[in-house]
């Protein structure tokens, strides 16, 4: 059999080059299993690509993260994720030797990493289209001053999780004299030394303890808001208007999909907002200050409005109606003729599954304490629903005993959404214990 040709080559390059690590594991063994000149080819290009995306990887590992988007969502720097492959098959043609001693495991690899790093933002000076196909100059000259920075910052990763924990003074002293050495390279390189630490924080807020260590006046607002360092705060208070707008446009009628959206944008913010009260020094009439306290009643007012409609949604899904008890005599029960499963339902058990997932949000916005109460008064609301449709069933006054049956296991689901499991326990073994419903049908008691 014929082996690849060159366009065949090419297109498979351009496919596997794409490809993520994980697949790139799994694809090789199945290829070399496949038998055949072709698959023989195959299985090389997918080893020798590895080989290289692990050379890459200790070249350039300071600034790999930043060739992708941040996943919380918040404004970052950086490159479009094309640039690395070409800039680093560019710089190991042109080093061939260095890149080949990436693969030893002593500080010589080390070395030929930060050589391999100069190279590159020299290779990317004369050719901007390396970083950026449409050859944008400011693109091109931000990724080579990280490249130059990148020896100094891999030196410094290692101290980064004691950076955002509790440093002790000579670990204070690194991060200083690192962002004065970058200082030395780049008049700017003090801030683009914070990008690329900040690319390696998956949570963004703690780049908020990094900045007060920099200096002793870091932390007051006042200081920090006249650096080139304001715009890591300045993200992240728009990071929480962001979120902030998310959960304002939550319908709980149409967007079931979106709750554990909504609970993970408030829990991010409450935790920001937490994070900025903790490590700043905010002006209360500084533009952060009146920013920050802004955000936070807005969203205590929203979480209010929240749990002000968890109350009405739960009367809708689990309504009672006047049945008549003697001559004119009436009293109120459940209605067990509404919808399981319609808007009103989904919106209970959406709304629900938020008040029963914001403990922690509520507590960091001063809401807890009426997020609590309204949690206690629907479990003991469902729960006397529960039982006293329960108790028409078991004395046949149901018109339909299998779907009433349905509507009280769909009330013990709302118990679980609100984290009510004990109450919810209980209506699950009161729905087995009434024995199997009939289905018959027969005239209602009911008046309207």
């Amino acid at each position: 059999m014929a082996g690849l040709t060159e366009p065949q080559r090419a297109a498979l390059t351009a496919v596997i080059d794409r490809a993520p690590d994980a697949l790139l594991t799994k694809l090789a063994p199945v290829a070399a299993a496949m038998g055949g000149e072709r698959a023989a080819q195959l299985s090389e290009m997918l080893v020798a690509l590895r080989v290289e995306r692990r050379r890459r990887a200790r070249a350039f590992g300071p600034l790999l993260p930043m060739f992708r988007a941040r996943a919380d969502g918040v404004d970052a720097l950086t490159f479009p994720p094309g640039g690395l492959s070409r800039v680093w098959a560019a710089t190991a043609a042109r080093e061939p030797g260095l890149a080949e001693m990436l693969d030893l495991d002593d500080p010589q690899a080390v070395q030929a990493g930060d050589h391999l790093c100069q190279t590159a933002a020299g290779l990317i000076r004369n050719n901007p289209s390396l970083a950026s196909l449409d050859a944008d100059a400011r693109v091109a000259e931000d990724l080579a001053i990280s490249l130059d920075l990148a020896p100094l910052v891999r030196r410094a990763l290692p101290t980064l999780e004691a950076w955002v924990r509790r440093p002790d003074e000579n670990q204070v002293a690194e991060l200083r004299l690192l962002l004065r050495d970058c200082t030395g390279i780049h008049p700017d390189g003090a801030r683009r030394a914070l990008e690329i630490l900040f690319a390696h924080l998956a949570d963004a807020v703690l780049v908020l303890r990094i900045l007060t260590w920099v200096s002793s006046e870091a932390a007051r607002e006042r200081f920090l808001a006249g650096t080139e360092l304001a715009s890591f705060v300045e993200r992240i208070t728009a990071a929480i208007g962001a979120r902030s707008v998310r959960v304002l446009s939550f319908q709980p009628r149409r967007d079931a999909d979106g709750v554990d959206a909504v609970i993970a944008d408030l829990s991010w913010c409450a935790v920001a907002l937490a994070e900025l009260d903790l490590t700043l020094e905010l002006d209360p009439g500084g533009p952060w200050g009146a920013s920050v306290r802004g955000a936070r009643q807005g969203l205590s007012r929203h979480i209010s409005d929240l749990l002000a409609a968890a109350d009405k949604a739960a009367a809708k899904a689990f309504p009672s109606e006047r049945v008549r008890v003697a001559g004119q005599m009436t009293r109120r029960a459940p209605k067990l003729t509404s919808s399981r499963d319609g808007e009103d339902m989904v919106s209970a058990l959406n709304l629900l599954r938020l008040v029963g997932s914001l403990r922690r949000p509520a507590a960091a916005l001063g809401a807890e304490a009426a997020r609590a109460a309204l949690v206690e008064t629907l479990t003991g609301r469902l729960s006397d629903w529960a039982d006293e449709a329960l108790n028409l069933v078991n004395h046949d006054e149901a018109e339909d005993e299998v779907h009433a049956l349905r509507l009280v296991e769909q009330a013990a689901v709302c118990l679980d959404a609100l984290g009510a499991d004990q109450a919810a326990r209980t209506v699950r073994r009161r729905v087995a214990a009434a024995g199997a419903p009939k289905t018959a049908t027969r005239p209602s008691s009911r008046v309207a």
